[in-house]
């Protein structure tokens, strides 16, 4: 057998490493330098051997770099460091669910508490159950009373309770 390519194939693997190093280390691409420098080493012995084993060389090459990103980026979000630095969605607790549209209706006139300062966005609370509210006047301190006076769709209009 000829040890240069044993040292060929070497380099391919040699490339296979590195491109999953570079998933998994940020280097600025200058782990995928060395990468594709292993690629082009191993391919030039290939070619240097023979030209079909060239041809075959980047066949394969074409087909194992790829394959070895596809892998490395599924593996990633899987390890302790690609949990730690990979964003997961928020996950929303059972009594978060918008309700219905027509649930929503039936709160017209509904006198809620703001839990949230309104700016004017923010959120009250109904009977215990809170939801997401529009002011109406704009701001709206924590702890004020407010009425439903509209419903569109998903979106409470509130109105502040003079207390007198």
């Amino acid at each position: 057998m000829d040890w240069w390519l044993v040292f060929a194939v070497f380099l391919y693997f040699a490339c296979a490493v590195l491109v999953v190093a570079e998933v998994f280390i940020p280097s600025g691409g200058m782990i995928s330098i060395c990468a594709i420098a292993c690629l082009i080493g191993g391919a030039a012995i290939f070619f240097r051997h023979s030209t079909t084993a060239g041809w075959i060389g980047v066949i394969i090459a074409i087909i194992m770099v790829p394959s070895v990103l596809i892998i490395a980026y599924k593996m990633f979000p899987k390890t302790r460091f690609g949990k730690a630095v990979t964003l997961t969605p928020p996950q929303r607790q059972r009594g978060d669910a918008i309700p219905d549209t027509d649930k929503l209706k039936e709160l017209l006139g509904a006198v809620g508490l703001v839990i949230t300062p309104l700016r004017p966005v923010g959120m009250c609370d109904f009977s215990g159950q809170r939801l997401e509210c529009v002011a109406e006047s704009g701001y709206v301190d924590k702890g004020k009373s407010v009425k439903v006076i509209h419903v569109e769709e998903t979106q409470l209009t509130v109105r502040v309770i003079e207390e007198s």
